[in-house]
């Protein structure tokens, strides 16, 4: 069997026209964007036009936006420049248990930094309840942060409905959107968060860019010290080609985003009509009817994630695992800890199918035809 990469929500394959574009900047764009010469205002409208694609891209301001390295660096921004420039209003900030290790790890920093956190629990689908965020909000909650789409079994939150509970407190709303951006269309203004962070590579753009919109009056304390790049909020240097990059794939995304939704259910039905053809024991981690069009975690059962992953990989598949492998030890991803609890088989024999580009019909017959071979083999 062919490589068939099956992957896509860990990083997506950069489109051929992205790479076209960043060429072309690398190749004909020498200046810095700050230079005054025409050299530096050729890379300034550049960036700047890329920037305003960006914004449009989720309704937002051309000035609200802050280019960032990626996903990581969004996040950390988002939760820590909030904290620090708010420390003085209350110390108490909203999260959730399923969010990623960009938010998770930032969380807990500032938790030993003196904040008081609270992480909230979510439905066996892997969604917050409304109601949790009601009760759990108090008069110095300074930062509610909830992400859209979870990156491991797809469930997207209720963003919209969080953002209007927000609307009469006082506490600053940040969405992770890094997995759901450009796969789903959002618009700051309808979801009413003031803080979103992105990333390139997650829709076909380069590695290590990103953005974390910031709405204008949000308070929001730099992290990066340099010069006044970025509205004096991230000093260093604008990395052009990324950015430039970053902004081709949205256009692309966005002119393609009907038929990829389209095309990734059609994914999902063929994988799942395989198992049930095949009488495969599992079951959908997530919800399917409340998950990104691309993301597919499934709950095999009677069989080992490790064997699973590693027959599936000799047969030129690439697909994640529902847990972490780490130095030969498998650590339990808190996202399905969250979703069943600490015993669960779930985490041991869960497996992530993510769709993107270059991937066709027949290409996830085969996977799903393979999938159940291994699966029949490894259960008896």
């Amino acid at each position: 069997m062919k490589q068939i990469y099956v992957d896509h929500a860990a990083t997506s394959p950069t489109h051929p026209d992205v790479i076209t574009a960043m060429v072309k900047v690398m190749q004909s764009l020498p200046g810095n964007p700050s230079s005054v010469h025409h050299f530096g205002r050729e890379a300034r409208y550049a960036l700047d036009t890329a920037r305003h694609t960006l914004a449009q891209s989720i309704g937002a301001k051309d000035s609200e936006l802050l280019m960032t390295s990626g996903g990581t660096e969004s996040d950390n921004l988002a939760l820590m420049g909030t904290a620090l420039a708010r420390q003085h209003e209350g110390k108490h900030i909203i999260t959730t248990a399923i969010e990623h290790a960009a938010v998770l790890k930032t969380a807990k920093e500032l938790e030993r930094q003196g904040f008081e956190l609270t992480y909230l629990p979510v439905s066996r689908e892997g969604q917050v309840a409304l109601s949790d965020i009601r009760d759990a909000l108090r008069p110095d909650t300074i930062l509610v942060s909830i992400m859209y789409g979870n990156n491991e079994v797809g469930t997207v939150q209720p963003i919209k409905k969080i953002g209007a509970l927000l609307a009469n407190h006082s506490a600053t709303f940040h969405t992770d959107a890094v997995q759901a951006y450009g796969l789903e269309a959002m618009n700051v203004d309808d979801l009413q968060v003031d803080l979103l962070s992105t990333s390139a590579h997650k829709l076909n753009g380069p590695r290590g860019v990103g953005f974390l919109y910031v709405r204008a009056q949000t308070k929001l304390h730099e992290l990066m010290y340099g010069g006044d790049q970025e509205r004096k909020r991230r000093g260093g240097t604008e990395n052009l080609p990324a950015i430039v990059g970053f902004a081709e794939a949205v256009k692309i995304a966005e002119e393609t985003r009907a038929q990829k939704q389209q095309d990734y259910e059609g994914f999902k039905q063929i994988m799942i009509g395989a198992l049930d053809v095949a009488g495969v024991d599992y079951e959908i981690n997530g919800s399917w009817e409340n998950s990104l069009s691309h993301i597919l975690n499934i709950h095999f059962k009677h069989v080992s994630v490790e064997a699973f992953l590693v027959n599936l990989d000799m047969a030129g598949i690439a697909v994640s695992s529902g847990s972490a492998c780490m130095a030969g030890s498998i650590e339990p991803s808190h996202v399905l800890v969250a979703m069943y609890g600490p015993e669960t088989p779930a985490l041991k024999a869960s497996l992530r199918f993510s769709f993107g580009i270059n991937l066709t019909k027949t290409a996830i017959e085969a996977v799903a035809a393979e999938t159940v071979r291994i699966y029949k083999r490894l259960a008896k």
